[in-house]
């Protein structure tokens, strides 16, 4: 019976024991896990994300008309403007071609939809700010070939005439003058953002690369209408087929012109 008492003695110690190293272990795992989360270094503050600089609401402007060439003289609202943009450029071209080409009315919208729709496939007629060319396509023809006339390219010569004589300095300062008139119309346009006297550059430089075509020009009429045969010419915009169609002195004449204009549009 001492025996057995002995033996169960000896197990509650060893149990004690057991509990005791246990309890120890845990004391000491708990003072560690204290002290590290006391001593650990402090996690460094979020990031914060760069705000990004504000969008410009000003358009970007590659060529600006230069401010001191602006008048400060008030300009009438872009639906009254007609008899100011028609006097101003009647100063410079004259009355005679004033009233021989140009249409009076909506004078700067029209010169803004057409600028836009040069470089593109069709120029609306409606919104052509010069007169229709008097007659119709002058063709010759032999046998079966078809050809733009020499008769045609003379269609035009009354314009390219007057556009020949015309100062293009003073042109430049009417243009610069009335400008603020041919943003709004071009913002109206559909073009926010945008600045009017780049795409008049950039329809310039389109213009200057039409291809000079020497005569005879071959056509076909696959419908009511006449086509250049030459698919290539057939494929170019409208602006450019307008100076194949007057031929190539006048479109020398034309491309010359616009070279000097362009000159007094952007800075220099």
């Amino acid at each position: 019976m001492w025996e057995t008492e002995d033996l169960e003695a000896s197990a509650r110690r060893k149990v004690m024991w057991l509990i005791g190293i246990v309890a120890a272990a845990a004391i000491g795992f708990g003072l560690r896990y204290w002290y590290v989360s006391q001593h650990r270094p402090a996690p460094p503050p979020p990031a914060v994300p760069a705000t990004p600089p504000p969008a410009s609401a000003e358009p970007q402007v590659a060529n600006p008309i230069p401010a001191e060439n602006v008048a400060a003289a008030a300009l009438p609202a872009l639906n009254d403007s007609d008899p100011l943009v028609r006097d101003s450029i009647a100063g410079v071209l004259g009355r005679g071609p004033i009233e021989r080409f140009l249409v009076p009315q909506n004078i700067v919208r029209h010169i803004v939809a057409t600028v836009d729709n040069l470089p593109r496939k069709k120029v609306a007629v409606e919104l052509r700010p010069v007169r229709p060319t008097p007659g119709t396509t002058a063709i010759a023809t032999q046998g079966d070939i078809v050809t733009l006339s020499d008769a045609n390219f003379e269609r035009y010569t009354p314009l390219v005439k007057a556009v020949q004589g015309t100062d293009v300095k003073a042109l430049s300062l009417v243009y610069r003058r009335l400008y603020p008139l041919f943003q709004q119309s071009f913002e109206d346009l559909g073009y926010p953002g945008k600045y009017f006297n780049d795409r008049v550059v950039e329809v310039i430089d389109h213009l200057l690369q039409a291809p000079e075509v020497q005569a005879p020009i071959p056509l076909v009429q696959p419908r009511v209408m006449y086509q250049y045969a030459d698919a290539d010419l057939e494929g170019r915009s409208a602006g450019q087929k307008l100076l194949i169609r007057m031929g190539p002195a006048n479109a020398r004449a034309i491309k010359a012109k616009l070279r000097e204009f362009r000159a007094e549009i952007v800075k220099k």
